[in-house]
């Protein structure tokens, strides 16, 4: 033998296939992205008409013949829709109502949760199956009993009388939501911030509150959208037209199929929706960056 051993080339591994391994890839990324963008026209599209309808004539909204852009956009469907009777005191309204429920919703809630999550007690999970218990009632079998009672404490036709309903399916859900955010914060993150000196309220506020911010913003978007285009219990518990909603306020365009106002319903419809899209645009930074928002300040 000499004595420099030989070593043996390693096999070079086959590379026949994985052309055809990346082809396949990018044919199933395309496929995907095809009905990604199909699902986007499909979800998107009720939106465009709505607020290309609020800028067309009304020949051009009663024609045969749809127009998808109109040649000469107007304004009056707006102007119509803002002089309308009692359209900014529902505004107003709606305004109230939805920030009053999404404030407590989310304070009541993230207690809830903390309670849930963090501590042993017990009915503990009874309580958990009756909080999802509640939110797979349907909402419309509420309408009555809720009715009776707002009625016997003198909250039919007021403002506090819509808040206590919208919280009745707002709050199970948020507490639920939370929960599910707590849970996946570790526990050691707390305990190794009293180690180091912190109460356990500078915990609370250095460790768990920016790490559930994102659970927090997340739910008050749904909240707030929830709140915000709920028709049926304002219709049935509010009767001044200057004490209802914004929702209820757009059902008085709607009358026959030949009397219906469809440039200002769609106007008026445009409306309401900013202050759905406004809000999404200040928090949905939030959402992106709360994530390590709590770990690096902690």
């Amino acid at each position: 033998m000499s004595a420099q051993t030989q070593i043996a080339p390693a096999p070079i591994a086959p590379t026949v296939g994985r052309p055809r391994r990346s082809r396949r890839r990018r044919l199933t990324r395309t496929a995907w992205n095809l009905v990604g963008i199909l699902v986007l026209v499909v979800l998107a599209f009720p939106v465009f008409w709505m607020i290309s309808t609020a800028f067309k004539p009304d020949d051009q909204i009663n024609s045969l013949t749809p127009t998808w852009f109109s040649l000469h956009p107007t304004l009056a469907h707006f102007g119509d829709a803002v002089h309308r009777p009692f359209f900014w005191d529902d505004v107003k309204n709606s305004l109230i109502i939805v920030g009053v429920t999404v404030a407590l919703s989310m304070a009541l809630a993230f207690l809830a949760a903390v309670a849930l999550a963090k501590f042993r007690f017990t009915g503990q999970k009874l309580f958990i199956v009756l909080m999802i218990g509640i939110q797979m009632l349907p909402q419309a079998g509420l309408i009555i009993p809720l009715f009776v009672v707002l009625r016997r404490y003198g909250q039919v036709n007021t403002l506090t009388g819509v808040i206590f309903t919208y919280m009745t399916f707002v709050l199970p859900f948020s507490v639920w939501t939370l929960r599910g955010f707590l849970l996946g914060i570790p526990r050691e993150l707390e305990e190794a911030a009293m180690v180091d000196g912190s109460s356990r309220l500078g915990a609370f506020v250095k460790i768990l509150l920016p790490l559930v911010a994102p659970g927090l913003v997340a739910t008050s978007i749904f909240a707030f959208i929830t709140s915000w285009n709920e028709y049926i219990f304002a219709r049935i518990l509010l009767n001044d037209g200057a004490k209802q909603t914004a929702t209820v306020w757009l059902s008085y365009f709607t009358g026959t199929s030949r009397h219906t106002d469809w440039g200002g319903l769609m106007a008026g419809s445009t409306l309401i929706a900013i202050p759905v899209i406004v809000f999404f645009l200040l928090v949905q930074r939030k959402i992106a960056f709360g994530l390590t928002a709590g770990a690096v300040k902690a």
